[in-house]
């Protein structure tokens, strides 16, 4: 519990600072507020996974090298997000730094396994996260929430000491959300969401590393984000839109303008993010050939779900 009092305590230290370098997020056409809000609160979370590293590369001396690569590169993709919460940075230069931090995290999964294929999976599937979850951060609590549910997820699979990484990203995002959710008193920001897909990505990838879990079965509950992203930027780009561009065209934001609250929305994707953590967790012990027909059942499902709902929504 003190890793979540310690992001709390971070938290409400930088809704001051964001307050006073007037860090503030203004509404607008793409945007899905209405009042300006601060910005820049995910530093608490970062802040706060860092020093766990420190504390237990302290704990288990042998694996400090490992945490310390982690840390460089969770430091790195939320150092550009930092950067560009207080001066705009293009597309490009962000990318180039998290394929260099993706790269550091793909080169500890190739250590573990000597698998070429594993690791070029693993620094494509982190690019693409640290990204998902940036895009995915633009309503209260559910960039948050859905961190929680996978970091969950992931710790009730991994095996001690492991699933102390998905505790503590867990009780950090914790002490961040309320003040994010219900109503919010601080966003994220880049150097938040960008950093969660981090964190996330590398939870997924010890747990390819140190379990048997068939690789796509891991993706199950990250599956709201997935599917929303992946599809919303599939469209634009089949439509020829400038897909690089900030929109509200996922489907938690059409929800919104078409009238239901963050609050509601936030828990619509929470309770298909519980659906999705279940239906992880009840699989995790089937032959391979099975999980992966699970996990790509689940996908088409969630599929399906989704242009549904996109179709019900059209503006």
């Amino acid at each position: 519990m003190a890793f979540m009092a310690l992001s709390a305590a971070l938290t409400w230290c930088a809704r001051r600072y964001a307050l006073r370098r007037n860090l503030m997020d203004q509404p607008g056409e793409r945007r899905s507020h209405g009042v300006a809000t601060p910005r820049g609160g995910g530093i608490a979370i970062v802040v706060t996974l860092l020093l766990a590293c420190l504390a237990a590369a302290l704990i288990w001396p042998g694996a400090a090298t490992v945490l310390l690569v982690f840390a460089i590169g969770l430091g790195m993709v939320a150092g550009v997000g930092w950067w560009d919460d207080h001066h705009p940075l293009p597309a490009l230069r962000r990318l180039l730094v998290h394929l260099v931090a993706s790269a550091l995290l793909a080169g500890l999964v190739w250590q573990m396994t000597g698998n070429a294929v594993q690791s070029v999976l693993a620094l494509l599937f982190t690019v693409s996260l640290i990204n998902i979850w940036n895009f995915m951060d633009g309503i209260n609590g559910i960039a948050t929430t859905q961190a929680i549910l996978a970091a969950m997820a992931f710790a009730l699979v991994l095996p001690s000491p492991y699933g102390l990484a998905g505790v503590v990203l867990g009780l950090a995002c914790l002490g961040f959300l309320p003040f994010n959710f219900p109503q919010a008193r601080i966003f994220m920001g880049d150097v938040g969401s960008g950093a969660l897909g981090y964190a996330i990505a590398a939870l997924v990838c010890l747990t390819s590393v140190v379990t048997d879990i068939q690789w796509v079965l891991l993706l199950v509950p990250l599956t709201a984000f997935l599917v929303d992203a992946g599809f919303t930027l599939l469209s634009r780009m089949l439509s020829g839109q400038r897909w690089t561009q900030p929109h509200t065209q996922h489907l938690y934001q059409w929800m919104v303008k078409s009238g239901a609250s963050h609050s509601f929305t936030t828990g619509m994707y929470f309770v298909f993010g519980l659906f999705s953590v279940a239906v992880f967790n009840a699989c995790t012990h089937l032959q391979p050939r099975w999980e992966a027909a699970v996990a790509v059942a689940w996908m088409i499902l969630a599929t399906g779900l989704w242009l549904l709902l996109r179709k019900g929504m059209r503006f």
